[in-house]
C-alpha cells in the first residue's frame, strides 16, 4: 500500500493502476472500479448472497488451514471476519451492483477485499496493509470467481427456497381448510366460461390445494441439483492452484458449516461450464407462480360483482378500490399475485437466455441469473404470504347465490341424462333457455319425475362424484337408464 497525500483516503494499486480509496472503507480498488463501471440497477447485492459469500470464504480458509497451506493466524482472522459479515455487519461495504460484467469477479473481489481489511484490523494492522492479509493471496486462496460465485449463488437460492417452501405449505393448508369448510356448498362448474355441470365449492378449493402441492414438489425436486457444487475446480474446472487436500475436503467443510448436503461435482469442468440447474429451478418457480395466478384469477371471477357478477364468494375487503367510486372494493390481493407471476415469467426468460449464452468453459452471465432468480423466489414468497393472510384465510361462501345460479342454469340437465335420455335432456335445456325458466320446473311440469326423485338425483354429493346416487330413482322410475 502506498501513502496517500490526502488524509481521508488511502492509495491502492491494481494491474490497471493506482486509485484513491476512502480511508474508512473496507472495500478496495477493484470494488471501486466495479462501482464506476457497473452503475446498472442502483441496488446492492442480496443480503443472503453477501452472507453466502462470507460462509463460503470461511469454509475455504478452514479447508486451507487444515491442508497446511495457510498460516493459522491468517486463517483464523479470515474466519472471524467472515463471522462478523454473517452476523450482518459490514454489509454496507458490499458496494458492487448485482448486475455486472466479468462473470461475478467484481462481487468476488468485493468480498475478498472487505474480508481482508476486517482481518487486517483484527490482526492489529490498518486497512489496506495487504502484507498482513491479502484479498487474492489469502482470502481467495485456492479459489476462482468461477467456482466461488456459482456456489454462493446456489447457497443463496437454497436459503431463499426454504422460506418459499414454508409459504407454499402455508397456502396449501389454507386452501385445504377452505376445501373442508366449503365441502357442502353446491355451485355450477364452468368450462370455457360457460355453464358445465355442478361442482362443490370445496372441490374447487381442493383442486387449488393440489396444484399448489404439485408446484411445491417440483421446486423440491429441482433444488436438489443446487447441492452439487464446483468448488475446487477453480478457473475452468481443472483445479489449477487448489491444494489436493483442500480440493477433496472443501465440499465437506462447507456442508459442516451450513448443515446442508453439498457434494463436489463428479465432472467439475461441466459444472463450471454449465449452469442449467438455475434454469431448472427458475422453471419450477414459473410453473408454480402461474398456477397460483390461475387460482387468483378464479377467485376474482367467483367474487365478481358484488351484484352484477358471479358473487359466489366474498374476498376480504382490504382497501378502498377507487378514488371516484364510493364504496368500491377491488380484489387487490389476487391482482398483485398475478402481477408477481408476470414478473417471474419475465425473469425465467432472462435466466433461460443467460444460461444459453454461456461460451466454452464459463458462463459469464451468472450475475443476471442470480439477480433474477433471487428476485423471483423472494417475490413469490412474499406474494404467497399476503395471499394467505390477506385473502384466502378470509374467504367466505355465498351459498344462497351459488344455489340460485345453479338452479337457474341448464347445466344440471347433464345429471338427468341417464334417466330421461340425451334427446329429451337437450330438448329440456333448449326450452328452459328460451322460456327463461329452470330445468327443474319444466321436469315437474311435464311430470317426467317426481320432486322426490329430482331431489335424489340432484343431491349435492350425487352430482359431484362418480356413481350418482340414483338407485331410489331407478327403482321409482322402474326403467333401465338410457345412455347418453
Amino acid at each position: 500500500m502506498n501513502e496517500s497525500i490526502d488524509q481521508h483516503t488511502r492509495l491502492e494499486q491494481d494491474s490497471i493502476g493506482a486509485k484513491e480509496i476512502p480511508v474508512a472503507a473496507y472495500y478496495g480498488v477493484q470494488s471501486l472500479r466495479a462501482v464506476e463501471n457497473f452503475s446498472i440497477t442502483g441496488r446492492q447485492l442480496h443480503p443472503e448472497m453477501i452472507r453466502s459469500l462470507a460462509v463460503l470464504k470461511k469454509a475455504c480458509a478452514m479447508a486451507n488451514a487444515a491442508a497446511g497451506v495457510m498460516d493459522m493466524s491468517i486463517a483464523t482472522a479470515i474466519e472471524q471476519a467472515c463471522d462478523l459479515i454473517i452476523a450482518g455487519k459490514y454489509h454496507d461495504q458490499f458496494i458492487v451492483d448485482p448486475i455486472q460484467g466479468g462473470a461475478g469477479t467484481s462481487m468476488n473481489m468485493n468480498a475478498n477485499e472487505v474480508i481482508a481489511n476486517i482481518a487486517i484490523e483484527l490482526l492489529g494492522g490498518k486497512k489496506g496493509d495487504y502484507a498482513l492479509v491479502h484479498p487474492n493471496d489469502h482470502v481467495n486462496y485456492g479459489q476462482s470467481t468461477n467456482d466461488v460465485i456459482p456456489t454462493a449463488g446456489k447457497m443463496t437460492a437454497l436459503v431463499l427456497l426454504k422460506s418459499l417452501e414454508e409459504s407454499l405449505e402455508l397456502l396449501r393448508s389454507a386452501l385445504q381448510k377452505k376445501a373442508a369448510d366449503f365441502d357442502s356448498v353446491l355451485k355450477m362448474g364452468r368450462t370455457q366460461m360457460q355453464d358445465a355441470v355442478p361442482i362443490r365449492l370445496g372441490q374447487e378449493f381442493g383442486a387449488y390445494a393440489s396444484a399448489v402441492d404439485r408446484g411445491l414438489q417440483r421446486i423440491r425436486f429441482t433444488k436438489e441439483e443446487l447441492y452439487t457444487i464446483n468448488m475446487g475446480g477453480t478457473a475452468i474446472g481443472t483445479g489449477l492452484n487448489a491444494d489436493k487436500s483442500y480440493f477433496h475436503n472443501i465440499a465437506a467443510t462447507l456442508s459442516a458449516l451450513t448443515g446442508l448436503p453439498f457434494r463436489q461435482a463428479s465432472d467439475l469442468i461441466d459444472a463450471t461450464q454449465n449452469i442449467d440447474c438455475f434454469a431448472a429451478v427458475s422453471s419450477a418457480l414459473k410453473n408454480g407462480a402461474i398456477s397460483i395466478s390461475k387460482i387468483a384469477n378464479d377467485l376474482r371471477l367467483m367474487s365478481s360483482g358484488p351484484r352484477t357478477g358471479f358473487g359466489e364468494i366474498n374476498l376480504p375487503a382490504r382497501q378502498n378500490g377507487s378514488s371516484i367510486m364510493p364504496g368500491k372494493v377491488n380484489p387487490v390481493i389476487p391482482e398483485v399475485v398475478s402481477q408477481v407471476a408476470f414478473k417471474i415469467v419475465g425473469n425465467d426468460m432472462t435466466i433461460a437466455m443467460a444460461v444459453e449464452a454461456g461460451q466454452m468453459e464459463l458462463n459469464a452471465f451468472e450475475p443476471v441469473v442470480f439477480d433474477s432468480l433471487f428476485q423471483s423466489i423472494s417475490m413469490l414468497d412474499n406474494a404467497i404470504r399476503t395471499f394467505v393472510y390477506n385473502c384466502v384465510n378470509g374467504i367466505t361462501a355465498n351459498e344462497d347465490r351459488c344455489r340460485e345460479l345453479l338452479d337457474s342454469s341448464v347445466g344440471i340437465i347433464t345429471a338427468l341424462c341417464p334417466y330421461i335420455g340425451y334427446v329429451e335432456s337437450a330438448s329440456l335445456a333448449k326450452e328452459a333457455l328460451a322460456k327463461q325458466v329452470s330445468v327443474r320446473s319444466l321436469i315437474l311440469e311435464r311430470k317426467l319425475m317426481s320432486e322426490k326423485e329430482l331431489d335424489t338425483i340432484l343431491d349435492a354429493y350425487g352430482m359431484t362424484q362418480p356413481g350418482i346416487s340414483g338407485k331410489e330413482v331407478l327403482h321409482a322410475i322402474n326403467e333401465k337408464p338410457k345412455m347418453c
